[in-house]
Parts: structure tokens; sequence; C-alpha cells
């Protein structure tokens, strides 16, 4: 408005607000109802993960084919939620996958694998100790149960995978 270029303050504030905005949205299909029958346009996923990455220490690439079922996407942000807890120093997530199934997987130098959490997507019986920063890994076994989906990991030296 004052006819001055805009400074770099100004470019970090409004990456920080489409960030915000995009986790706003990852957050609306993760954790909000998925009715039988609806779906989330693949536009859309690529423009929240792509906001999120933006400026951020993780990067996601979404590689899957077909339709796009809303309660499969649910499913796939709650597991990449659990990718995010196990990659707090950043790394990279890539799903692939077509009609039969998916393979979530996250790749980085550092990563904070406490298999007591990831137990819980595999057996959601077990007694684990939950934060409220954990509750996603506690959610994963419902969403699976809604997608018609079975969870197995991976927990592997270079590599988690999860195949849904």
């Amino acid at each position: 408005m004052s006819g001055i270029a805009a400074a770099p303050e100004i470019a970090l504030i409004s990456e920080s607000v489409e960030n915000a905005n995009a986790r706003i949205r990852f957050f609306r299909i993760a954790f909000g109802a998925a009715s039988q029958g609806s779906s989330v346009p693949t536009r859309e996923v690529h423009d929240i993960l792509g906001d999120m990455s933006r400026g951020g220490r993780l990067s996601y690439r979404w590689d899957v084919r077909g339709p796009l079922e809303r309660d499969r996407v649910k499913l796939a942000f709650l597991l990449l939620q659990c990718l995010e807890s196990a990659l707090p120093f950043g790394g990279e997530i890539v799903v692939k996958g077509g009609e039969a199934a998916w393979t979530i997987s996250g790749r980085a130098e550092r990563r904070k694998v406490d298999p007591e959490l990831w137990a819980l997507l595999i057996d959601p019986g077990i007694d684990a100790t939950l934060s409220p920063a954990d509750v996603h890994f506690a959610l994963v076994a419902d969403a699976a149960r809604s997608a018609n989906r079975t969870v197995t990991t991976d927990l592997g030296d270079d590599e988690i995978r999860i195949v849904c």
C-alpha cells in the first residue's frame, strides 16, 4: 500500500499463513467425518500437501491413481501424521498406490520411532500410554475399519513403510 517493495518479513508471514491454512484443511480431512461415497479432489490433496511443504522441514509427494475416496484419504492423512511424529527433524514422505493398496513411506536421516505407538496401528487393543500429541495413532484403526483397509507397517532402518 505504501509503494515500498515487500519486505522479507512480509513474505515469511504470508508463508506462515498459507501453512496454517493448509494445516487446518489437512485436519478437517484427517479428523472430520468421512461419509460413504464422498471423495476428495486430487487437486485439493496436492494443494494441501504443497502448502504444508513450502518452507517446512518435511516434503510430501502424492502419487495415487484412481478415485480418492474421502475415507481412504482420511486414513492416509492420519498415517501421514504418524510419519510426521517419527520424522521430527524433517524428511520426505511419499504416498503411492492405486485401487488395491496405497504405500506410504517416510525417509529421514534422523528419526524418532516409539514402537509402542506404532504397535497401535496393527493392534488397537494394546495398552499404550498416549499423550494428546499422539492421538492420531489411536484413530488409525477406526479409520482403517471405516475404509475397509488393513494396515501393515515396516519400521526399517532407513525407511518407515506403511501399506493400507
